[in-house]
């Protein structure tokens, strides 16, 4: 063999080795672009269930441990020891449930009185019929109030004030049948202002016991109106 021809084989086999370490670099730099192959469930000869193997990489959780279950689990209660006291009162009248309203005669129904005339502060009279509004405490016109020491008509005065409100307007009252008119207490309001509201209010009459006037009668009666104030 002539010394070109080793010559030539020599430069082939440098070129071979060159061309299998750019392949072996090549092959690591196209590796970093390709996703990291799961590693293998099989423990000791086991395989995993197809539950686990749809459970994403890292998400493998172990059962639940009971950790201070005395400390946590509420202790046993002696029933014997147990007392019922009496419910607290309420703090105040806000949250107390509204009493129900009383529901009327399905007879009865709306009725438009014309031309009323107020006999007393909570009393009138129109078409036959002798009205006291529901839920009031009429005052009497013989009636008289005192205040610091000064007495005067209070029943009178409360009388005029009705009167005067009511200037001969219609009621819209709830009364029974026409067949069976009769003095008789019913709800009333003139246009929609309800004629027990704005007497009790203004103080004018003052409201039944447990009626749904009584809150208006204490504001009567601390502004210093009606019969509760000085002579009018």
């Amino acid at each position: 063999m002539g010394r070109h021809a080793r010559l030539v084989i020599a430069i082939g086999g440098l070129e071979l080795v060159l061309g299998i370490v750019l392949i072996m670099q090549a092959g690591d730099v196209l590796s970093l672009d390709r996703p990291a192959r799961a590693p293998s469930l099989e423990i000791a000869g086991t395989h995993a269930t197809p539950t686990a193997a749809a459970i994403p990489d890292g998400q493998l959780r172990e059962p639940a441990r009971r950790i201070a279950e005395s400390l946590i689990a509420p202790p046993p209660v002696d029933v014997s020891q147990i007392e019922r006291v009496e419910a607290r009162p309420p703090l105040g009248d806000l949250g107390l449930a509204v009493r129900p309203k009383t529901p009327m005669p399905q007879d009865w129904r709306e009725t438009l009185l014309y031309r009323p005339i107020a006999t007393s502060s909570a009393i009138f009279e129109s078409m036959g019929w002798k009205v006291v509004i529901s839920g009031t405490q009429d005052i009497g016109v013989d009636q008289a109030c005192s205040f610091r020491d000064e007495v005067w008509p209070c029943g009178q005065r409360a009388r005029a004030a009705f009167n005067a409100w009511l200037r001969g307007r219609a009621l819209t009252c709830f009364l029974p049948p026409e067949t069976e008119r009769f003095a008789i207490a019913a709800p009333c309001r003139l246009g929609k202002q309800d004629v027990g509201a704005w007497l009790v209010s203004n103080g004018w009459a003052m409201a039944l016991s447990g009626g749904m006037y009584g809150k208006a009668e204490t504001i009567a009666r601390n502004a210093q109106m009606g019969i509760f104030g000085p002579p009018q």
